[in-house]
Order: structure tokens, then sequence, then C-alpha cells
């Protein structure tokens, strides 16, 4: 499976992230193209390449009419200190978002993440988000690095993200608001329910942007999972500290484990059995179905199964007790092996026909698209057999 697996142990910010998934593609020119070409009112995407203890990595440059944020929680605090700029609430953002050159998915992931923060402010300042109000250089910085970090995470196709405990670092820091501890208030309500720790260095490690990004696109938590190696990328962001403060983003495969849920069931007619197993698939499961068996007082009864993941379980667990009888469910944690799979469309003079290709494990095959054979069979009058023999 591919996995992409996000190292925030010693610090995160929008810039820092976007810079290392920008390194893990092969060719870093056209991305860039592609993130200037995006569409942000005022907005250039610069990189450089640094060395910082050593280690060398990329920083991407962010900037609105030729002037780069500083990096620090001020940039998404309140507008009302910053009377130089304009003031933008959410609807101006999401009106910023809606006009951007992105696909729809990523223009939505972006206005996610941005909710994300924005929630955040309003409980640290005992408002709601409609009312809360961000100065613009900082919002078009934060609007650039989300919508980099999005389109970028959606375009390398991990089937899974996994993120580190997310490193904040301690102390105290100017911010818009005056002298505020770190993690920053904003921060530290972003980070709820996630996995993180103070660390070594006394500073800011780990922006409100960081953190929203990080808890947007993880769908789990922990260190570095087992996993083949494909690319690795680093992000360095602006501040030198004692120690390295980098995102490091590593692409590759994983071993699958996948969850097993049964139950049994024999006081369910066929059709609530069929609705039951519809609803799972339709919630995202990877596989459901059922099997026959003989039940206790010799009645016909049938093992429900649903395949999830791990951060599907709960979900998938409420919609069994949901959508069946059942009052007793098991889980079995299974090892899962799977080919790499990718689609080609070959064109033939039949018309396009979508081949599904899978390999690994020292095998290969390729299967034509059903639909596009059945179409072929019924405009040439042919049986399926004799269609998939005339593309071959």
């Amino acid at each position: 499976m591919k996995t992409l697996y996000l190292d925030v142990s010693t610090g995160v910010a929008g810039d820092m992230l976007s810079a290392a998934l920008l390194e893990l593609f092969d060719d870093r020119e056209a991305m860039l193209a592609r993130l200037n070409a995006i569409g942000i009112p005022g907005i250039t995407y610069t990189t450089e390449s640094v060395k910082k203890h050593e280690i060398t990595g990329t920083h991407l440059h962010v900037k609105w009419n030729g002037v780069e944020e500083q990096a620090g929680c001020q940039q998404l605090h309140e507008g009302h200190h910053h009377h130089e700029h304009a003031h933008w609430n959410l609807f101006d953002i999401h009106s910023v978002v809606e006009g951007l050159n992105l696909p729809e998915e990523v223009k939505q992931d972006v206005k996610n993440v941005y909710a994300i923060i924005a929630g955040a402010e309003a409980v640290v300042h005992g408002t709601t988000m409609e009312h809360i109000h961000f100065h613009e250089l900082g919002t078009m910085d934060a609007v650039a690095d989300i919508s980099a970090a999005c389109l970028m995470a959606r375009e390398l196709g991990a089937a899974h993200i996994v993120a580190s405990p997310v490193c904040t670092g301690f102390g105290e820091i100017q911010c818009a608001h005056g002298l505020l501890p770190v993690p920053a208030p904003a921060t530290a309500l972003i980070l709820k329910d996630l996995p993180s720790f103070a660390g070594e260095i006394e500073g800011e490690l780990c922006t409100p942007t960081g953190a929203a990004l990080v808890k947007y696109l993880a769908q789990s938590y922990s260190s570095a999972p087992g996993m083949t190696t494909e690319k690795i990328g680093y992000g360095m962001g602006q501040k030198d500290f004692p120690k390295l403060s980098a995102v490091r983003a590593v692409l590759g495969e994983t071993e699958e484990t996948i969850i097993e849920l049964n139950c049994n069931v024999d006081d369910m007619s066929p059709e609530a059995v069929g609705f039951a197993i519809t609803e799972l698939l339709r919630l995202g499961a990877p596989d459901a179905y059922y099997t026959q068996i003989g039940m206790k007082k010799n009645r016909p009864g049938v093992i429900l199964t649903c395949l999830c993941r791990e951060d599907q379980r709960e979900q998938m667990v409420q919609a069994i007790f949901r959508h069946t009888t059942t009052i007793g469910i098991r889980e079995t944690l299974c090892r899962r092996y799977v080919l790499k799979r990718r689609e080609e469309v070959r064109e033939t003079p039949y018309g396009p026909v979508r081949l599904k290709i899978s390999e690994g494990y020292g095998a290969e095959r390729m299967k034509a698209e059903y639909d596009d054979l059945a179409r072929i069979a019924r405009e040439e009058n042919l049986t399926l057999d004799e269609a998939r023999e005339l593309i071959k």
C-alpha cells in the first residue's frame, strides 16, 4: 500500500510541510510551475536549496506582492492589530479559494483546513468563526501554504498518510496579542487529541497552519511504519535552532493491516442483509460480503463480514449494529498483501478500452474493464470472450 509518512518530530509549519512534499516529485520544476499556476492573487512560489545541521533540504519561499510573511504565530491571529493590511474573514477566504485553479476536491481540502484554524481561533478569542478576522498578508500566505500542501498530497496518491507525534517546542513567543506561551493557544487547541510533545528546543516549532495540515491530512499517528522507502524529502523553515527543525516526508510501500469484522445473524431478510452490505460499501469499506451458515436450532443464517482499515473501525461497527440485528461483533486483525494497481486506456479500432493492471510479488496481470468489453460485444454482436480476444 502506498504510504506517506510525515515526520514532524522536530516541528512543522505550512511552508516546511509543502517543501518536504515538493521534494518527493521527480519533476520538481513542473510541480513548482503548477503551484504558481494556482492563481492565488499576488502569490509567487520559489524554492531555495538550504543546508541546516549538515542536512540538505528545500525551503519554499511564498511571497505576496513581493513580501514574505515572517514565521510565527502572529500570521494567523485577528487582524485588528495589523492596521496596515485589510481584514479578511472566512467568507473572503472561501471566495478566494473558489476562484483558484485547483480540482474541486482540493478546494474543499483547503477550506476544511482553514476551518480548523478559524475554529481554533474563534474558541481562543471567545467568538464565532464568522467573526474572526485575519490580516491580508497572513491570510494569503496561509492559503498558499495550505493549497500547495493539499494539492501535492493529492497528487502523490498515497492510500494512507501517517504522521509522527508533533513536536511543539516550549517557552514564549511574541505574537500579535503580546507574549504568549508555546505552543500558541490556537495551535494547542488544534493539537487537541493529537499526540504531541514539547521536545528539547526552546521556541515555536509548530505553527497553527502546520498543526492544522497535519490534523487534516494524517489518518493515523505513530512512529515510522515498516515500509519500503521510495523517496525522502526534507522541508526547511525560516528559523534556525540549536538542533535541526525540519519536516521529513517519506513515500513508500507498507504491508497493509486490515480489520475483519464478523457477526452471525439468522433473523434478517435477504433484502435487509443486502442493504446492510450496500451501506457498508457505500461508507468506504474495502469489502463486505456474507457467507451462508447453519446456526443453533438448525436455523439457516449468514456470517456478515466487513473488511476495513483501522481508522474506519468505529464507523463500520456503528453501521453494522445499525443495519443488522446482531448483538455482537467479532474483530480479527489480518495482514493483507495487495498488488499495485493502475489503470491505462488503450485505443482500439472499437474505441478506447480501460485496462486494469496489477503487479507485484513476482506476478503481473491485466484485465479489460467489463463495461468496455460489454459495449464492444453488443456493438459487434460478439460474446464477451470474443470481444476480449478482439482487443488483445
